[in-house]
């Protein structure tokens, strides 16, 4: 009895030391990606600073490449019709507006961090503007 009390004592020793290892590590990483960000705004700033940073997609080009799955209530063939504005607010940070033939829809803004936890979280799937 006292030698599995020592062996679990030892392993919940050894358990608590690899909590805190990955709990340092995730904080590392945190502030990794955080500085390599900022390095990826300050590197496109210096180089575009006159460089309209909007960057426009219609829905079926969205679709060809895999970004978009649907629109609900739009048939793929109005796909065309549907454009989306993207552009950086800040480091890391994203607002897309949808336009209808031209008339402004909705606005959404996408945090880049929110998109990686996603992402390691295995979703494939982002409901936008309220919809998937």
């Amino acid at each position: 009895r006292k030698r599995e009390l020592a062996k679990l004592r030892s392993t919940l020793e050894s358990l608590a030391q690899k909590a805190k290892f990955f709990e340092d590590q995730s904080t590392y990483y945190h502030e990794y990606v955080k500085a390599c960000l900022e390095n990826l705004a300050r590197k496109s700033n210096e180089k575009s600073k006159q460089k309209i940073t909007t960057i426009r997609y219609t829905a079926q080009r969205l679709q060809q490449k895999g970004v978009i799955l649907e629109i609900e209530g739009l048939p793929v063939s109005q796909f065309r019709n549907v454009n989306f504005e993207i552009h950086s607010t800040e480091v890391g940070r994203f607002e897309v507006s949808a336009k209808f033939m031209g008339v402004s829809m909705e606005k959404v803004e996408l945090v880049f961090q929110d998109l990686l936890q996603l992402q390691y979280e295995g979703v494939a799937v982002m409901k936008m503007f309220g919809r998937a």
